[in-house]
C-alpha cells in the first residue's frame, strides 16, 4: 500500500507497540499519524514546548485531532495539583502512534506549562479549581 504523503519510518522491531504494520494492511484505515514522520515530531514537540497561552494550547490540539486523528485531554488529576505532574495529559489510545511520539507529547506540554504557569492555572480555573470566591 502506498499513501500520497511521506510515511514515518517502522520503528525497530519489538521496540515499538504501535502496530503500524497491522495499520498499513487494514482496509480503510486512518492513516493520518503516519504522517507524523520524525522531523514533523520535532517540530511539534518544539511547539508544545512554546505555548503562549490556553487558547493557543487548545489550538494545538484541535490541530492534532484534525491532522493526526491524536486527541489529547488534559485537566487537573484526581489527586492534588502541586506541581506540573499534578496536570493529567493523556493522549488516546491509536493505532500507528508511536511509543516514544506517546511520551514525548506529554512531556513537551509540560515543559510549556512549567515555562508558562498561567497556563497551568488557567487550565486549573477551567475546571472550577481556582474560581474566584
Amino acid at each position: 500500500m502506498t499513501a500520497a504523503f511521506p510515511l514515518r519510518k517502522e520503528c525497530p522491531p519489538g521496540l515499538c507497540n504501535c502496530a503500524r504494520e497491522r495499520l498499513l494492511q487494514e482496509a480503510g484505515a486512518d492513516l493520518r499519524i503516519l504522517q507524523l514522520t520524525q522531523q514533523e515530531e520535532k517540530r511539534l514537540v518544539e511547539r508544545l514546548e512554546n505555548l503562549a497561552d490556553l487558547a493557543d494550547l487548545e489550538r494545538l490540539q484541535l490541530r492534532m485531532q484534525q491532522q493526526l486523528g491524536i486527541t489529547v485531554r488534559i485537566a487537573p488529576g484526581f489527586n492534588e495539583v502541586r506541581s506540573m505532574r499534578g496536570i493529567s495529559i493523556v493522549l488516546d489510545d491509536q493505532p500507528g502512534l508511536c511509543r516514544k511520539t506517546r511520551q514525548a507529547i506529554p512531556a513537551a506540554i509540560r515543559r510549556g506549562l512549567e515555562r508558562h504557569p498561567e497556563i497551568a492555572f488557567a487550565i486549573l480555573n477551567a475546571n472550577d479549581l481556582l474560581r474566584d470566591a
